[in-house]
Parts: C-alpha cells; sequence; structure tokens
C-alpha cells in the first residue's frame, strides 16, 4: 500500500473535529496522524479525569486561535475517529488545551499523512479510555 499525504483547508462554520473525519472518509483512510492550525469558537475541550475514569467537559464561547491541532484517525465503534488534541490561545495570550470534542471552523489547515496499517479502538480496561489495539 502507498501511503499518501494530504492537505485541506477546513469549511468555515463546520466542526473542526467533524471536518477531519470527513477527510479521513472521503479519502479512505483507515489509520493516520494529522496536524493543524487556525481559528475557532465556541469550544468544547475534555478533560480526562485519571480517578473518576471519566470526561469533564469544558466551554469557551469566545473566539480561540488554534495554535496547535494534533491526533491521529483510527475506527472506533464502526466508523472513523479523529483523536483530536489542540492548544488554543486567547485574546489575552492564555492557553487552554485538551481534546477537542467541537469547536466551530473560521479558519483552518491540516496536514494529513495515512498510516500503513488499520488501526481500531477499544476499551482499554486499566485505563477506561479507548485505545488502539495493537
Amino acid at each position: 500500500m502507498a501511503v499518501r499525504s494530504f492537505v485541506a483547508r477546513l469549511e468555515t462554520g463546520a466542526d473542526w473535529r467533524a471536518e477531519i473525519e470527513a477527510l479521513a472518509e472521503e479519502t479512505g483512510i483507515d489509520a493516520g496522524f494529522f496536524v493543524g492550525l487556525g481559528a475557532g469558537a465556541d469550544a468544547e475541550l475534555h478533560y480526562y479525569d485519571q480517578d473518576a475514569a471519566e470526561y469533564t467537559p469544558v466551554e469557551f464561547d469566545e473566539p480561540l486561535e488554534i495554535a496547535a491541532c494534533v491526533g491521529n484517525v483510527a475506527w472506533l465503534d464502526g466508523d472513523r475517529f479523529a483523536h483530536t488534541h489542540v492548544v488554543c490561545s486567547r485574546e489575552d495570550g492564555s492557553t487552554v488545551a485538551g481534546h477537542l470534542n467541537r469547536a466551530t471552523v473560521f479558519a483552518g489547515e491540516l496536514y494529513v499523512r495515512e498510516l500503513d496499517c488499520w488501526l481500531d479502538r477499544e476499551p482499554h480496561e486499566a485505563t477506561g479510555l479507548d485505545l488502539w489495539l495493537a
């Protein structure tokens, strides 16, 4: 299998993570790694509470620079899933970071590198997270 790379501009007004998953679906990526940057708003980041073994959502109803976006594409429950982490900066230069659940795209640029494998996520007993089945 030839490994492929893609660049994409995310659609203004769309959901950031959904745009990544749509690209993976359209191009047939079963496993991949991505990096991106841009700007967005109305973000919901998740923080994983290791003691409670659950995600806590934190909402940011404001414009944010997406200073760094990294993650991977794998299969989860029969669908392509973009496991996405971001570092976002606010107007005053302070930052917030975490697992991106959703954000509205203002502007976004993405680089995706396909991996030469199939990645599936399964519940991991020790952490309670859906991790790669290796």
